[in-house]
């Protein structure tokens, strides 16, 4: 894909374009204008393991939506290994595709210009560019180096430092979640053990909250409630649901949790010195309940800690929709 130049570069950068946020089970799209707003929508179910229909769904997606608005350029966003180029997906867990030449294929099929990124930097530059991001330096808080963490199963990250992606020599970089914090600890899917996803995730959260309520404490009381007196039926939103009604064994699992983020935020400030750190995913619904630990975790462990600028841990803006408007984004800037 060439880079658009002069007028046509001009044209791109006002441009509605659209986003495809592709998961495990949903493809969603939507046409982003130039400030970040979803102006029309709609969704596909995911053909995980089938590379082909994939491929259709989404051109499915895009022609639906090409028939009421004009477009200019592709945007998809893939949870999985994207190369430097943003134009293969090497590697999705949750999809069929392995060294699939996405960027290529959707091209060919739709005439339009089309740029592949791994999901986490999309939302991270959603925020970056329209949602947290923004906010903070509309506040007089200027960002130009930001860092996001999206807690949903597990915990996937995105860095931007001086108004760029870090993707890396590879295309590989920002995956925050398999920095390995416990020598030997709890295994995890990427094959090692004692991964940052495995004590500051969603998957995290439930685990520790079935062990607790395997128990039979009277401390698991409510937690057994919501959940049917099941143990094994716990999810995240039970725990949120049940710390938000004033449980103690709730708001301690929760507190568990953002302790791990805000400790491994700081590690991730110690490299990286953003100016901003946002918390997204699933599981930022619990709001004050996880970000209140995570944040006093993080000033406890920040390194020259009262001898540098404040360093504001938020709560990401824009949602569900943040790799969509993230990706519609780059889409628009070729």
């Amino acid at each position: 894909m060439s880079t658009p130049s002069g007028a046509a570069a001009q044209d791109l950068a006002s441009a509605f374009t659209i986003g495809i946020d592709i998961g495990g089970t949903k493809i969603a799209a939507g046409v982003v204008d130039a400030d970040g707003r979803v102006v029309a929508r709609t969704r596909r179910e995911t053909p995980a393991r089938d590379v082909g229909a994939i491929a259709d769904a989404v051109v499915d997606a895009v022609e639906e939506l090409r028939r009421t608005h004009e477009v200019a350029a592709v945007g998809v966003a893939a949870a999985g290994f994207v190369d430097a180029s943003r134009s293969v997906v090497t590697f999705a867990p949750n999809l069929a595709w392995r060294d699939e030449p996405v960027r290529a294929d959707l091209e060919g099929a739709l005439g339009l210009p089309v740029v592949v990124e791994n999901d986490a930097n999309a939302a991270a530059w959603g925020e970056f560019a329209h949602g947290a991001g923004r906010a903070a330096s509309n506040d007089g808080h200027e960002v130009h180096d930001m860092v996001l963490l999206t807690i949903g199963t597990g915990l996937g990250g995105g860095i931007v430092i001086g108004d760029r992606l870090l993707r890396g020599a590879n295309g590989f970089a920002g995956e925050l979640g398999h920095v390995r914090v416990v020598p030997d600890g709890h295994p995890c899917g990427c094959g090692n053990r004692g991964c940052w996803e495995q004590y500051a995730s969603g998957r995290a959260l439930v685990r520790e909250a079935r062990t607790v309520a395997r128990t039979r404490s009277p401390l698991a009381a409510h937690l057994l409630e919501l959940a049917g007196d099941d143990p094994e039926a716990i999810q995240g939103p039970t725990v949120t649901t049940a710390a938000m009604e004033g449980d103690t064994a709730a708001i301690e699992l929760l507190a568990d949790l953002g302790r791990w983020i805000g400790e491994g935020a700081a590690s991730v400030v110690a490299a990286l010195d953003p100016a901003l750190v946002v918390v997204g995913g699933g599981v930022s619904e619990a709001g004050d309940l996880l970000l209140g630990p995570a944040r006093a975790a993080f000033a406890r462990q920040l390194t020259a800690r009262g001898h540098r600028p404040a360093i504001p841990v938020e709560l990401a803006t824009l949602g569900n929709d943040a790799g969509m408007i993230g990706v519609a984004d780059l889409a628009r800037q070729g």
